[in-house]
């Protein structure tokens, strides 16, 4: 870590987790990476990187944490330390208006897009039976659904909701589970994900996680759903 910095990365390309807003990047993740920052004392730097190479880029000390809507699993563990949950999630079927995919049945041996190094290339792939068409943003693979490629879009349900409140032409279909967000760091990082969670439980305390939330998504996501 730089002397009173605290660096993160995040795509700035997950509407409204993270997006280019001018010359920075805004969104839900930016401001709870604000947030951790102000409870630990430090300076906020913000880092855009592509998705797919933020795990990467923290275990090569690119910077300090991801702050990029990660969901926790076993692969990525390997490779990272995760805090606890700041979010709680889960992926979501997205067709056009009319499809005939309206759950997970229905997604065998259709083209399932998603976004690089997605966690939910995965289940894109256990449904349909073969490999999903990869974007470098779940954003532009609900934009190329809409305009008529592939048959569906395995997403976080916030970003996806997020796309139909523009008004882009889709619909909602099955959600496939519940999935848990966290911030992650390098695994010689130990002390610094302790100071994370420390300020993640502030946050909670004090209300801000719950702000937040309600700021981008009129909901409160920070709290596990029944």
């Amino acid at each position: 870590m730089e002397d009173g910095k605290f660096i993160f990365a995040a795509s700035g390309e997950f509407h409204p987790f993270s997006y280019m807003d001018g010359n920075q990047m805004s969104g839900f993740d930016i401001d709870v990476g604000n947030a951790i920052s102000d409870k630990m004392g430090l300076e906020p730097v913000q880092k855009k990187y592509k998705f797919a190479g933020i795990v990467e880029g923290v275990k090569a000390g690119k910077f300090d944490a991801a702050i990029a809507s990660h969901t926790i699993n076993e692969e990525r563990k390997k490779h990272v330390l995760f805090s606890q949950p700041y979010y709680y999630s889960g992926p979501q079927i997205f067709t056009r208006p009319g499809a005939d995919i309206h759950s997970a049945d229905d997604l065998k041996n259709k083209e399932i897009a998603v976004s690089k190094g997605s966690s939910y290339a995965d289940i894109a792939k256990e449904h349909s039976g073969q490999e999903p068409k990869y974007y470098d943003s779940d954003v532009v693979a609900l934009e190329a659904l809409a305009n008529g490629k592939h048959d569906a879009v395995v997403t976080d349900f916030a970003t996806g909701a997020e796309a139909m409140k523009k008004k882009l032409k889709i619909e909602a279909q099955e959600r496939l589970g519940q999935s848990e967000q966290a911030i992650a760091v390098s695994k010689d990082n130990k002390e610094l994900i302790k100071e994370i969670n420390d300020a993640i439980d502030a946050l909670k305390k004090d209300g801000t996680l719950r702000q937040i939330s309600e700021k981008y998504f009129d909901e409160d996501i920070t709290v596990k759903q029944d």
